[in-house]
């Protein structure tokens, strides 16, 4: 037995550090923009999407896995899509990507809809209740749940001219801005880490989307905060 468990150890030390990321179309890596984009398409690819130049910066001792879903919410569901709270699906996630050992969570721009009637400090809620239930899921191997919370950028004004910004409702830039006030308490109270991305670019077509420089500086800032995250 002694032995197994040594062995067990010594896999656990040569393997990469795996870190999960869970968010919403920004994770997912969708493009307003066509122009800003190499394909031309609707989606940023894998020379452009944050999760992926994280994984190049950090390189072969990690590895990053990108969980990024249009429309995902922290725990609100959605009247009009299904299967959008993030609260709903954590705990098979992240079984189905142990061992993890950083969760990296940026949510809440999907949160501050009109429909979903949560203010900032109610969304800010329900990201702590996120939280608990990803630290509850037996998924951390043998260490302690490992959090990173990262407040997006604020929604720009533009985004209520925009077509797309018609069913994201009243209040919505209003509610982003405010967001990072009640997070990062949040953060703090539930033993998170804590990260603002609000120097990271979102577009000038929508106002609510990064643009591929807004990508590129996430992941820079994430380059050089997860190695200390992860000792």
């Amino acid at each position: 037995m002694d032995l197994f468990c040594g062995f067990f150890h010594e896999r656990m030390k040569d393997m990469k550090k795996h870190i999960v990321c869970i968010g919403d179309s920004n994770t997912h890596g969708y493009c307003a923009d066509p122009t800003d984009c190499a394909d031309g398409g609707i989606r940023f690819n894998e020379d452009e999407r944050w999760t992926c130049l994280l994984q190049k910066a950090l390189g072969e001792d990690y590895l990053v896995t990108e969980e990024g879903l249009s429309g995902r919410t922290t725990v609100f569901p959605d009247p009009l899509h299904e299967s959008m709270d993030a609260l709903g699906v954590i705990y098979p996630l992240l079984k189905s990507h142990e061992v993890v050992d950083l969760l990296i969570i940026m949510l809440g721009t999907n949160d501050v809809k009109e429909r979903l009637g949560a203010n900032a400090a109610c969304i800010a809620i329900g990201m702590e209740r996120l939280v608990r239930k990803a630290q509850s899921v037996d998924c951390w191997g043998d260490k302690a749940p490992n959090i990173l919370i990262v407040c997006p950028p604020p929604i720009l004004p533009l985004m209520e001219q925009d077509p797309c910004g018609k069913p994201m409702g009243k209040g919505c830039v209003e509610k982003s801005r405010e967001l990072p006030k009640f997070l990062e308490p949040k953060a703090q109270l539930v033993g998170a880490h804590y990260m603002d991305a609000a120097q990271c670019e979102f577009n000038h077509v929508d106002g609510m989307h990064l643009t591929k420089k807004g990508h590129a500086q996430l992941a820079q800032l994430l380059a050089e905060a997860v190695p200390g995250l992860l000792r």
